[in-house]
């Protein structure tokens, strides 16, 4: 099977009521429990803001290290969870299922070099 990368975009802003998230981490639970019992599950986790971030950099042979995110943007990567599925479409419907649960868009990508099976 093919690993796919379900990458959660999270607006800039303020979150949600903490009733609302409540709501969304119960239904990422459920989600992530889904995934186990079809055997789909590989990795699953939210991410700090990007003001959190450090980034590394080559550049003339030297390693630079900056504060802050990569590049700035209206929405960002505030989470990811890996699965694994036979073809496209089966990672389109863990997709859908991740859009549900989180309320957010989720870019759903293959991972380079790994062989259909």
């Amino acid at each position: 099977m093919k690993q796919y990368l379900l990458s959660v975009m999270q607006p800039q802003g303020e979150p949600p009521a903490p009733e609302v998230l409540a709501e969304i981490g119960r239904n990422l639970d459920t989600f992530h429990q889904e995934l186990r019992a079809a055997g789909a599950w590989v990795f699953a986790g939210g991410l700090h803001a990007p003001s959190t971030a450090t980034v590394v950099r080559s550049q003339d042979g030297e390693v630079l290290l900056t504060d802050g995110p990569y590049a700035e943007g209206k929405e960002y990567l505030g989470g990811l969870c890996i699965v694994k599925a036979p073809d496209l479409d089966a990672a389109l419907d863990w997709g859908r299922k991740a859009a549900r649960a989180t309320t957010l868009p989720i870019e759903v990508r293959p991972f380079m070099g790994e062989a259909e099976s």
